[in-house]
């Protein structure tokens, strides 16, 4: 019984021995649109310019502060902030094992995080900073990594080192806040591959260098949840494949 154990275990080692080792026969690239479906609604700020009863109006108030959460470009109707991304990469390209920009910049600017979506590997550094005359605090609870609460003093061009080493195992989009502007939020969507991405202003998307053949990716957004959890999509390998452009209802977007 013992030596059946070892063989049967010794076996299983050199399967993940291999599997660890494998690699895509090809590699291609996927581009996408997400739009929204009706008419595009007049912006609602968070914070209305001129706004005195905001706190620390002079700052706050002197722009008015976007809700980047209801990110809707006039002119195509594109919806800035959803993040796809693949759950699990089993595969990654040898040019994308590591981040070639190893420190993001994640900074506060008219009591507005920015970038209000951000994706962050594990082998990334934080900086976060302030562009601002007041103080902020940045407010992290992930699951996996440590939480940090911290201030940053104003016009902090330094900044604060933040790393989240561990892939967080049960969302990868971990919420940032700032209790001194309650109003304040933004995402760090923590993966430890290169395989996400966030629409810009324009709703468009690219990731670059996937395993060609099925790839499986999630969608989310921050005021509707998963708009997709499983989104099967064939890569092609020397190719960038072009999605078909993804409609998402106003009514889906709820505080």
């Amino acid at each position: 019984m013992l030596k059946l154990n070892y063989v049967a275990l010794s076996l299983l080692a050199l399967c993940i021995t291999a599997g660890s080792t494998v690699q895509a026969a090809g590699w291609g690239s996927i581009t996408g649109q997400f739009i929204l479906e009706g008419d595009v609604p007049a912006a609602v700020p968070l914070v209305a310019k001129g706004d005195q009863n905001a706190k620390d109006a002079a700052v706050c108030a002197a722009n008015g502060v976007p809700d980047d959460g209801r990110a809707f470009n006039p002119e195509n109707k594109g919806i800035a902030n959803i993040v796809v991304y693949m759950r699990r990469a089993k595969v990654i390209h040898p040019d994308l094992k590591s981040s070639k920009e190893k420190i993001v910049m994640f900074d506060q600017k008219g009591c507005n995080f920015i970038p209000h979506m951000q994706i962050v590997r594990t082998d990334q550094t934080i900086i976060c900073r302030s562009s601002d005359a007041v103080a902020h605090n940045v407010h992290v609870t992930p699951f996996a990594n440590s939480a940090v609460n911290f201030i940053v003093q104003p016009n902090d061009r330094t900044g604060v080192e933040v790393k989240m080493p561990l892939a967080e195992p049960v969302a990868p989009y971990v919420e940032v806040k700032c209790d001194i502007h309650p109003w304040m939020r933004a995402w760090w969507v923590v993966v430890d591959h290169p395989y996400a991405a966030v629409t810009d202003k324009d709703g468009k998307f690219t990731i670059k260098n996937l395993p060609e053949g099925k790839n499986q990716f999630r969608v989310w957004h921050e005021k509707i949840g998963f708009i997709n959890k499983k989104w099967d999509i064939d890569v092609k390998a020397d190719k960038t494949t072009a999605l078909d452009t993804v409609e998402v209802p106003l009514a889906s977007f709820k505080d």
